[in-house]
Order: structure tokens, then C-alpha cells, then sequence
């Protein structure tokens, strides 16, 4: 009688539990609802609003804290922070989808983290049951209208991820993460025109209506005619056309078609800047590192490639510091197990099974310099210029008045303007200061070059002054000595010099016989003749 009575009890319960899921459901879709709703709002508005995005993030989460498994939960919050320029948590959200991180999933010191947890929640299908419980749910309750939704519906896992590629791939582009950026649009796009095909079998011809992500096409299209040109422009520095390189490198940093990621930019100054290096225009690189370092000071390829041409024109004292730096960002990467900043964002093909060799080669290359420094050294101002030994005035004044207008401080700091700043440390006051510091330092060099190369080109220019006045006298004395010897009979010659030094031209001549006047002149000295009586 006890069991009997005791039997009845769990149903009351279940049905308490259903309708606690009920009510739960219905709270969270309305929350999703009024989510759609706001980031709708944050769409249509000009430059985007970010507090309508910020209500919908904080619907999203109300959301997944009552079903943290919840799918269209999880889009809409991606959604809401890339709607709020939070490139880093949608990357960080959905790190096991980005290809480079994928690859690097086996390799313990390219990643900081583990996301086992993150794997479990983000990964399609995860939030339903085993495979065993779900067949046998489904041979239990065998529903036709289950089977057309199991053979004809877009529920497939793939097609469930699209949304994932699709706003993961659009961050990746504003990180800088170019080639994942193609890989994710791409296999967004082609999972969502699958679906769309999957969907028009069954619709009516006054039912299609045009997609509503036009964006990403055109992002698609963008990311890659980027990647053609770095491309174009490394396979023209490796076949030895610096030019043609610049001129790559150019069109992909002045793009005016839309604002460019500065980690994509930041490689791209470096490649540029060693572009210029291979051309033999030295301050032009080194303003290109300036502003790389001023977008990423860890950037570990930037501080290499301005060490090594401070070094080439002799800068030791400023070579050091920036040797120093870097060795300090080796001794952070050794400390900590990785490589400066978060493990996607790439540092330049820089690897951190590298770090430990490249840390004691640098130990010593610092021995060396301060020993050098020591001993004393000058800047070698003609590579910094970039003119010859020996160059005229003419080609020193247009080589600095080029640089000095291409380089003034002033205007150091508009190459920002056309960038995005996706890292929270860095704002763009921040940039602008360090690049302005940047820029006067080495504004500060090429003057201080002008000047010691103008010196030397005016004490080149007296000596050949002089050299001329010597070589005009020793032409005066042996047109007179040629005088003399071609008429020694003659019992009167005069000749009188010019009263200034710097016309040795024959005054005057007296001769009663002018076939000397007409043998000095044949010989091309100069000779005023005038006629006189006898």
C-alpha cells in the first residue's frame, strides 16, 4: 500500500518540470526576440549603435544563462559583439573555427589556453544527445512529420555552423587574419547558398527574396584583391624589383575603399620598409618601421627590421635600444611560454621555436655593438639621405627637401586616419604620439645629415675653386713663357695682367710685328690688341 501510495508522486513533478521548461522557452525567446530586434536598430543607424547593441548583448546573456546551449542564443551574441567593434571575444568565442588556430590546436607553446570548454558549447550538435539515445528516441517515436524534418529541413549540423563562419570570418578581417578571413567567408557563403537551394525547392516563385548578407560578398571580394597585391608585392621583392614592390606595397596601405585592420597594415609597413632598403632609400624605411612600431610596439619582425638599419647607418647608440627592447620581448615569450599577445594574432612568420636561438644570437650581436659603440663611430649620413659620395649641391638639396616634405612630423601621423585600431591598449591619441616622436627623431637626423654633408660639399666646391685658380696661373705663366721663346728678338713686348686674380686675361700688347699677337692668339690665349702708331 506504501509503494502504491508512494507510485503516483513523480508525475505531478514531471508535469511541473515541463511546464517550468515551458515558461522558461517562452522567456527566452522573448528575450531573443527583442535582441533581433535591437541589433536591427543598431543596423540601420549610420555609424552603428552601440547602445542598442549593448541591450541586445545584455538580452543575450539574460538568454544563455537560462540555456547556455542554445544556439540561436550563441549567434545573436556574436552578432551583438561585432556589432560592437569586439573583435577579440567574437575570436576568442569561436577560436576552434579560425584555420590557423586549428593547425596550431597540437602545439603546446602556440597557445595559451585551453578550450575544451569552449568546444563543448560552440561545436554543432553538442547540445543534443548521444547518437545511441537519439536513434533510439527516434525508433520510439516514429513521426512523419519528425522524418520530413530529419530528410528535408536545414537543421544539418554544417548548414547550423554557417552562422559561425559568416561572423567569424568578417572578425578575422577587422584582426588582421586575412587568409582565415577568406577560408571562413567562403565556406560560409557556400553553406549558406546550399541551404538557400536546399529551401526554394519547396517555395513558390513570388516567394524568393534577395539575400540579405550583400555585405559579405563584397568583403569577400576586398579580402582578396588585399592578399593579391601583398602578394604581388612579395613575389616582386624576391625577384629583385624594389619598385615595383613599393609600388604594390602602396596601393594596399592608401586604399581608400574601406578602413584597413592594423595588424594587416603593421606587416605590411615591414615589407614595405624592406622594400625601400633593397632600393637604397634608408630613411624612408626607417619611418616605415616608426609607424609599424607605433601601431604594435611588439611587433617583433618591426623592431628587427629598424635594428638592423640603424645598424647599417650607423646609429649604434639607437640600434642598442632597440636591441634591448627586442631582447626583453624574448626573455616575456621564453618566461611566459608564448609569443607577446593573444595566439592568433600572428607576429610575421616569427615562430616561438625560434625564440630560444634567435635570444642568444642577440645576446652576443649586443656584446658586439656596445663594443663598437665604445670605440666610437659616425652615421653614415649619405646611405640615411640616400645620395652618393661626391654628390653635387643640386642633388643633396633635392634629395632633403623630398625627404623633409614626405617626412615632417606633421604629417607622420595621417597614415592612421585609414586604419582600425582593434586592440583595447591602444587608442589612436596613443598612436599619433608615438609616431609623432618617431617622426621628429628621425626629422632631427636628416637635418643634422644636410647639414654635415652641405659642409662637405662646400669644402669640395673651394677646392676646386682653387684648383681653378692654380690651373689658371700655371696657364698664364706658360703662355708667357711660350712668349718669349717664340720671338726673343723682339726689343719691345709688354704684357699686363687683369687686376683681379680671377681673369688672367691679357690687357694690353705693344709689338711692331703682329705675327706675335696672331701666335698667341692661335694658341688660345686670350689677348686685347689695340692698334697703336709706330
Amino acid at each position: 500500500m506504501a509503494a502504491a501510495a508512494s507510485s503516483p508522486s513523480p508525475a505531478p513533478a514531471k508535469k511541473q518540470m515541463m511546464k517550468w521548461l515551458r515558461g522558461n522557452n517562452k522567456v527566452i525567446d522573448r528575450y531573443l526576440d527583442e535582441a533581433r530586434a535591437a541589433l536591427a536598430v543598431a543596423a540601420d543607424a549610420d555609424d552603428g549603435d552601440d547602445a542598442a547593441a549593448a541591450a541586445a548583448l545584455g538580452l543575450v546573456s539574460l538568454a544563455l544563462e537560462m540555456s547556455p546551449r542554445a544556439e540561436a542564443a550563441l549567434e545573436l551574441r556574436a552578432r551583438a559583439l561585432l556589432a560592437l567593434r569586439r573583435y577579440r571575444d567574437v575570436a576568442d568565442m569561436l577560436r576552434d573555427y579560425i584555420p590557423s588556430c586549428a593547425s596550431k590546436a597540437g602545439d603546446s607553446s602556440s597557445s595559451s589556453c585551453s578550450s575544451g570548454d569552449l568546444a563543448s558549447i560552440l561545436s554543432p550538435g553538442r547540445d543534443r544527445s548521444d547518437a545511441g539515445a537519439g536513434v533510439t528516441g527516434f525508433l520510439c517515436c516514429l513521426d512523419v512529420s519528425e522524418l520530413k524534418r530529419r530528410l528535408f529541413s536545414k537543421s544539418s549540423s554544417a548548414e547550423e555552423a554557417q552562422w559561425r563562419y559568416l561572423v567569424l570570418g568578417q572578425a578575422c578581417f577587422h584582426l588582421g587574419l586575412m587568409e582565415d578571413a577568406v577560408v571562413l567567408l567562403q565556406t560560409g557563403r557556400r553553406l549558406a547558398s546550399a541551404a538557400f537551394r536546399r529551401e526554394s525547392v519547396c517555395w513558390a516563385e513570388d516567394s524568393f527574396s534577395p539575400s540579405n548578407r550583400s555585405d559579405v560578398p563584397q568583403l569577400l571580394a576586398h579580402v582578396k584583391l588585399l592578399l593579391r597585391r601583398r602578394a604581388a608585392a612579395l613575389a616582386a621583392l624576391d625577384a629583385g624589383l624594389p619598385g615595383e614592390a613599393v609600388r604594390h606595397f602602396n596601393k594596399v596601405l592608401d586604399t581608400r575603399r574601406s578602413v584597413l585592420p592594423h595588424p594587416f597594415a603593421t606587416a605590411c609597413l615591414v615589407g614595405r620598409a624592406a622594400a625601400f632598403r633593397a632600393a637604397g632609400r634608408a630613411a624612408d624605411a626607417i619611418a616605415d618601421c616608426n609607424r609599424a612600431l607605433a601601431l604594435d610596439p611588439a611587433f617583433i619582425p618591426a623592431l628587427r627590421a629598424r635594428a638592423d638599419l640603424l645598424e647599417s647607418v650607423g646609429a649604434l647608440p639607437d640600434c642598442l635600444r632597440d636591441l634591448d627592447h627586442l631582447k626583453l620581448l624574448y626573455d616575456a615569450a621564453l618566461r611566459d611560454g608564448k609569443l607577446p599577445g593573444p595566439a592568433w594574432r600572428p607576429q610575421g612568420g616569427v615562430r616561438f621555436g625560434e625564440i630560444a636561438a634567435a635570444h642568444r644570437a642577440l645576446g652576443a650581436r649586443i656584446q658586439d655593438l656596445r663594443g663598437r659603440s665604445m670605440a666610437g663611430g659616425a652615421i653614415d649620413y649619405y646611405a640615411l639621405l640616400g645620395v652618393a659620395r661626391g654628390c653635387t649641391r643640386w642633388e643633396l638639396e633635392r634629395a632633403h627637401l623630398l625627404l623633409t616634405l614626405k617626412l615632417k612630423p606633421e604629417r607622420s601621423v595621417s597614415f592612421a586616419e585609414r586604419l582600425e585600431l582593434v586592440d583595447e591598449h591602444r587608442d589612436l591619441d596613443a598612436v599619433r604620439d608615438q609616431a609623432r616622436m618617431s617622426a621628429l627623431f628621425l626629422y632631427r637626423m636628416l637635418h643634422k645629415g644636410y647639414s654635415f654633408i652641405m659642409c662637405a660639399v662646400q669644402d669640395e666646391e673651394a677646392a676646386q675653386r682653387q684648383r681653378a685658380k692654380d690651373a689658371a696661373a700655371a696657364a698664364l705663366a706658360a703662355a708667357a713663357a711660350a712668349a718669349e721663346e717664340t720671338a726673343p728678338a723682339i726689343p719691345m713686348l709688354m704684357v699686363t695682367a687683369a687686376a683681379t686674380p680671377m681673369s688672367p686675361r691679357l690687357q694690353g700688347v705693344f709689338c711692331r710685328d703682329m705675327a706675335v699677337v696672331g701666335s698667341l692668339l692661335s694658341r688660345g690665349i686670350p689677348v686685347k690688341c689695340q692698334a697703336m702708331s709706330c
